[in-house]
Formats: structure tokens, sequence, C-alpha cells
């Protein structure tokens, strides 16, 4: 079975004391993972090693950076490299989520540059990918989130691909108060399975965990994860609330 996977994504939100809180709230509940599922924090760059720590060796349990620089070195003034990552024990990394495309201006090009960087340095690729509002009304969104894929990964070997994770974000059913349905998050995932079967095919295609970024909540995630091509959530608002977040990891199949 593909991996299960409930990745709590903080974004730019509270301060170290609170976000040691959480994860010890999160954490002291002790839920018992199985072996084909897992729980992904990802926390501000400041708190990366405060949370590689408070998660230690808990079985099924890990810490993801939200970004990545997508140069090796060099004079990038603020900017997080791969290799620091790495060093400090980090095995995923967020890439491309729809803010830092929206805010950042990051291309498709540029996004393929950070995960050739992080499979290089053994760090899993999170990589994000979904449409807009406009294209989701001009019904163009297959055609928009394969170029993406398209763009970013077709560039891998069959072996390198399964060793990313995609996320799913239908950006315009987040903070727009429009509601994409589970039976839409099926239909995407479905094609973007395809798309990567068409590419690498069904076997590999069938070993990549595709994740739900839709705005998962606890009173949706059972629904939502219980879809056949849905293997989780990115999780960003309901994963600073530890009972949310719990509930969510508990809806994972």
């Amino acid at each position: 079975m593909r991996k299960q996977i409930a990745a709590a994504n903080w974004k730019m939100n509270g301060n170290y004391q609170q976000a040691e809180k959480l994860l010890n709230d999160i954490l002291s509940a002790n839920v018992i993972l199985q072996d084909h599922q897992q729980a992904i924090f990802s926390v501000p760059s400041p708190f990366l090693i405060m949370a590689k720590t408070e998660v230690g060796e808990e079985g099924g349990y890990d810490v993801a950076a939200q970004n990545c620089f997508n140069k090796a070195s060099g004079a990038f003034t603020g900017e997080v490299s791969v290799e620091m990552l790495h060093s400090i024990g980090i095995n995923y990394c967020i890439v491309g989520h729809s803010e830092r495309r929206e805010y950042f201006a990051e291309s498709n090009a540029m996004l393929a540059e950070k995960v050739n960087l992080c499979l290089q340095s053994s760090i899993t690729p999170i990589f994000c990918c979904g449409e807009p509002l406009n294209i989701r009304e001009a019904n163009t969104q297959n055609d928009y989130v394969a170029k993406q894929l398209a763009e970013s990964l077709f560039h891998l070997s069959d072996r390198d691909v399964q060793r990313i994770i995609i996320a799913y974000e239908p950006i315009w059913a987040i903070g727009t108060g429009k509601t994409a349905t589970s039976l839409q998050a099926q239909e995407m995932h479905a094609h973007l399975r395809s798309v990567l079967a068409g590419k690498f095919g069904a076997e590999v295609a069938n070993n990549i965990s595709i994740l739900y970024g839709g705005s998962v909540k606890a009173n949706n995630a059972v629904e939502i994860f219980s879809q056949p091509d849905v293997d989780g959530g990115l999780v960003g608002g309901a994963s600073l609330n530890a009972e949310e977040f719990l509930t969510i990891i508990r809806s994972l199949k």
C-alpha cells in the first residue's frame, strides 16, 4: 500500500514556545501509526532543529522544511540551502507551494532545480501543484496541472520520481468560500496519477503518494482520505490545533 501521510504545514505561524507546545501536545497523545502511515510536521526554519529533536526516533513521525533555495550555495542572503537542511537531519521539504508560486514567482523550471537538489541530498520533496480559480472556471485545470508535473518532474528517472510525494492544492477552494468535494479531489488525483502513468508507467505511478491540500479539517478528513487516489493531506490551518490534527492523523487509511 502507498504511504498514507498527514503532513502539517504550519506556514509562518507561532513563536518558538508555541511551536514546542503544539508539537508536544500532538506527540504526547501517543498515536501509534501503522507501517504504511506517516505524520510529517513542516515547521518554520527557526524551529527545525527543535522539532527534529522532539520527534526523535518516534516511529512514523518526521519533520519537513517549508522551502529551500534552488542553488546549492552562494551569495543569497536569507535563503536556506538543501545542504543546510541535510546537515541537521531533515528528510523532507515542501517544494512549489502555491503561496511560493504566487508571492515569490517560483517557476516550474526553478522548482525542477529544487527537486534535483533535494534528491541529491536524500531529501524527499513534497511537490505541490494545483490550479487557481480562473483556471478551474475555464475548465482547463487538467492541462494546467499536467504542465506543472511535466516541466518540474518529467526529467526524472523512474527511480527518482518514486522518491517524491505530490500534494494537490485546489487554490480556488482555499479561503475563497468555494468548496472542493471529495469527488473533485478524487477526480484530480486520478488525473495526476494518469499523467504520471503516461510518462513513467502505471506501476511507477501507483507507487507515488498524492496528498490533498484543499482545506483538510477534522470533520472532512475521513471522507476525503477514503477516496482511492487520495493518500492523505497537506494540512494548513487545522494543523495548528493539536486535537484537530490528531483527528486528521487518525483518519488516515
